[in-house]
């Protein structure tokens, strides 16, 4: 089902009027009225004479100069919570680099990230590779807007559940029983390839009982779904994942279990030989997993292999029954390449990629590859919500609602479906083997943000957080402009002129958001108000008072003397962002701080 509430849809292409408004650099010898009016015309936004890359490069121009703060960029990126590494960057900087060595060859010198500043060739250069992606990003357009503030919730989480002390290490294996119960990590990833990690998220573990989810969705999309069920059922069984019994039609229960998963791995590739079988799977996972880590613990296999009585008394009593395909004519071969699965390495950061493309529907979102079809993406979400949390499941489906699978390593994968995948990991297991953190993590996160499948029921009244919400997005649209002037929130401003709301909208006594800025000594919200949204600075109010009146009325001289100017100012002339948004002393390394987030406080 999906989670993602009905919203005012913004379109992922970005917009050239979001991208000009975002930088306050429309063109200067083009009004506001005559750029909105020939945008409006065109089929495509991005056909008009001023390119993004143009437009990109004004919005972190150092004024006064041709130049414009690469790492300003890249700092911004960093704060909507993408990635120098992702590799949809990669085309930025590679160039970016080798622009660096020819500046070392040239000057003897290397400068940090932060100090550079590119020619706007130079800028465009860079940029052009990913300039879509940087788009999306600057225009908010990512799946949580306002993910500063998402990220300060989950880390709450995360701290709150590290208190959580109970369960036991798995020791069946010593690989396991080696692990620290103090080992606590996490990472997520968006379906925009929105990232954070927290804890020990870089840490290899063995995937473990994870890989059965991923096991079955590579099996499905190579054989199809119709094919994979002929030999194994749908159904929750019941029973303890490792017990030896088969449905009613002689069959296991579900690929999730013990027996169910040992025959779709016999399903994957079953006509090539033991390595090249490896080989393929390995090549999978590292496809979904978009070339984050991915390795083998060898050690692991062979102490998996050592302790299997179980599992061969499962695998021969399922041979009794005929549940094997045709091709399996070894029954050691079939286990072994079960075991090898299991003791697959990932990390949280690699493996909540991989939840993150279940959640995008197959999907890799960090390299846009197609690496799951979507029906099997869709069945296996479906498994994983019924099955995936061995006898646990049912009371985690009830509880958090949500598509999940554990393993005995201590790790989880949790998959919100078209917003996010994440991996919990800490060894520390409750009775029914999944992880306690894990689980409380679950609890908490769905208990704050209304991701339960079942919360964006109509008329479901709960406090919860949406955060795929943009806050304004979902009002009114004619939500009072007066009251976020008084209110002294820019960035709420700042949103509604990027929705189009007139922001020199008045009340019945006339009185604009401009003077009400002017009567609270607000000097950024009247820049803003004059040099972007682009509002009259005469207005008068019922009383025939002026936003000019009231800054001298209620002592703001710096207000008045800004409103004085513009007044005087010829018509026609823009400032760029820089002056707009930021005081002339107001700078680090001769670069003004520019006010880029458009984030808003959960309300």
């Amino acid at each position: 089902m999906e989670l993602r509430p009905i919203t005012y849809d913004m379109p992922k292409v970005p917009s050239a009027r979001t991208l000009e408004v975002m930088g306050g650099l429309l063109d200067k010898k083009m009004s506001m009225t005559s750029l909105s009016q020939s945008l409006r015309g065109l089929s495509n936004p991005y056909e008009r004479d001023k390119g993004q890359e143009d437009t990109i490069f004004d919005l972190f121009k150092i004024p006064g100069k041709n130049e414009a703060s690469i790492g300003r960029l890249l700092s911004v990126l960093k704060s909507f919570g993408l990635r120098e590494k992702d590799p949809r960057m990669l085309p930025l900087m590679t160039k970016l680099h080798a622009i660096e060595k020819e500046e070392e060859e040239r000057n003897n010198e290397q400068q940090e990230q932060k100090h550079w500043k590119l020619s706007r060739e130079q800028f465009k250069e860079c940029i052009s590779g990913c300039v879509d992606l940087i788009s999306t990003a600057l225009q908010n357009d990512l799946v949580i807007p306002c993910w500063q503030h998402f990220v300060e919730t989950i880390k709450q989480i995360f701290n709150e559940c590290a208190e959580e002390t109970g369960g036991q290490v798995a020791d069946y294996i010593p690989q396991l029983a080696r692990q620290s119960p103090k080992q606590w990590g996490m990472a997520i990833c968006t379906v925009d390839g929105q990232r954070v990690s927290l804890g020990d998220s870089k840490v290899a573990f063995c995937v473990q009982s994870v890989s059965k989810a991923f096991n079955y969705a590579i099996a499905a999309s190579d054989l199809g779904a119709d094919v994979v069920h002929s030999y194994v059922g749908q159904e929750p069984s019941g029973r303890f994942f490792n017990e030896i019994c088969l449905d009613s039609k002689n069959k296991p229960h579900n690929p999730m279990v013990n027996s169910g998963a040992i025959i779709v791995t016999s399903l994957i590739k079953n006509k090539l030989d033991m390595a090249d079988r490896f080989e393929h799977v390995l090549t999978e996972y590292r496809r979904i997993a978009g070339g984050e880590y991915i390795g083998f613990n060898n050690a692991t296999f062979l102490s998996e292999r050592s302790t299997a009585d179980r599992n061969y008394a499962l695998a021969y009593y399922m041979k009794e029954n005929h549940c094997f395909p045709p091709e399996t004519k070894s029954l050691t071969d079939a286990l072994d390449f079960y075991f090898q699965l299991c003791s697959i390495e990932g990390t949280c950061e690699s493996l909540s990629v991989m939840a993150a493309t279940l959640a995008n529907g197959g999907v890799c979102p960090i390299t846009y590859e197609k690496c799951i079809d979507s029906h099997p993406c869709r069945d296996v979400l479906s498994l994983m919500y019924s099955c995936g949390m061995y006898d646990a499941s049912g009371q985690f489906s009830f509880t958090v609602g949500l598509p999940a699978k554990s393993g005995v390593s201590g790790v989880m994968i949790v998959v919100i479906p078209n917003v996010m995948g994440i991996c919990l990991w800490s060894p520390s297991l409750d009775k029914l083997g999944n992880s306690v953190r894990g689980v409380a993590f679950c609890k908490k996160l769905v208990s704050m943000f209304n991701f339960h499948n079942y919360d964006c029921l109509l008329h479901t009244v709960n406090n919860k957080i949406d955060p795929r919400r943009r806050d304004l997005r979902e009002r009114d649209r004619s939500l009072p402009v007066l009251y976020v002037a008084r209110s002294g929130d820019l960035v709420a401003m700042r949103r509604l002129y990027m929705q189009d709301v007139d922001l020199s909208t008045s009340d019945y006594d006339k009185r604009t958001a401009l003077h009400v800025a002017a009567s609270e000594g607000n000097l950024p919200m009247i820049k803003f108000l004059v040099n972007v949204a682009k509002v009259k600075v005469d207005t008068m109010d019922r009383w025939g008072r002026t936003p000019l009146d009231d800054a001298n009325f209620f002592k703001h001289p710096e207000c008045a003397r800004f409103i004085e100017k513009a007044l005087r100012r010829p018509l026609g002339r823009t400032d760029s962002v820089s002056s707009v948004e930021t005081d002339d002393d107001d700078s680090e390394d001769g670069l003004p701080k520019a006010i880029f987030s458009i984030d808003h406080p959960y309300g």
